[in-house]
């Protein structure tokens, strides 16, 4: 069996499927990003989810965070600007976490590739400067 009936078996498990219902409760894909990036470890590039570590096991499940982080990464990257902003500006009126402190650079996936990277960065950064401006200098752009 090849790795592509793995991962399809993978994704059919009980626990992928709370894992999806899990991910779809986060009502922004900027939201599931820092969600997703949160269970990584800086140390390590592993990511962990004890509900999925349980069911899927700490290897399959490691896998699977990533691929779901590199999915909604991808997805992210696919939306236009606008809908980019508006994406954002609902994350941020939840108020979950500090304006100030949006730590958008730790959020890209290890398996993104330099131009993905690249792209996010400078749409996030016209974003944080969009926000700046109609929030008159209120919104603080953290430092890299």
């Amino acid at each position: 069996m090849g790795d592509f009936t793995t991962k399809s078996q993978l994704w059919r498990s009980p626990g992928a499927e709370v894992w999806r219902s899990t991910l779809l409760q986060i009502p922004t894909l900027f939201g599931r990003l820092v969600y997703l990036a949160s269970l990584r470890d800086p140390a390590t590039g592993h990511y962990y989810h004890p509900v999925l570590a349980q069911s899927l096991g700490a290897e399959d499940a490691d896998r699977s965070l990533c691929s779901s982080h590199h999915q909604v990464f991808q997805q992210w990257l696919g939306f236009s600007l606008e809908e980019q902003k508006s994406d954002l500006d609902e994350y941020l009126s939840f108020g979950s976490a500090p304006r100030y402190a949006l730590p958008y650079r730790k959020l890209v996936p290890a398996t993104a590739r330099e131009v993905e990277r690249q792209l996010y960065l400078t749409d996030l950064e016209t974003l944080l400067e969009l926000l700046k401006f109609e929030r008159g200098g209120v919104f603080a752009i953290p430092e890299a």
